[in-house]
């Protein structure tokens, strides 16, 4: 059974992302999206339980929104009043609906990226 998963990795303090905000879009085509979930990660990094799974694992483009610049001002780090990362948007397709899609962010202040894990 396929799903999608995500995790947090903060690279500035070397932990795991607690408490990030998220939000997982479906994007139709033409850029109409519309709001699958909203979650925060845990002690981990890691959301509770997967964002998609069984019947709502569809093939198609998505996006996950982090509030980095949230959880960065919640650690004490010293930002800017625009901070320059402040929501992540990280858009990818899922192509095959019975695959295990997972979709970490490694984060700092001031830069980011991800990939496709496992």
């Amino acid at each position: 059974m396929g799903k999608l998963t995500t995790h947090v990795l903060d690279t500035a303090h070397g932990c795991p992302g607690k408490g990030i905000a998220l939000k997982l879009y479906r994007v139709a085509k033409g850029g109409k999206e519309t709001l699958v979930l909203s979650a925060k990660t845990n002690a981990d990094g890691r959301c509770d339980a997967p964002l998609l799974m069984g019947k709502d694992m569809k093939t198609g483009q998505y996006r996950l929104a982090f509030e980095a610049g949230k959880y960065f001002k919640g650690m004490g780090v010293k930002l800017p009043k625009t901070p320059f990362l402040d929501v992540i948007s990280l858009h990818f397709g899922i192509s095959d609906a019975a695959a295990h899609y997972h979709v970490p962010l490694l984060v700092s202040p001031y830069g980011y990226s991800t990939y496709r894990g496992s």
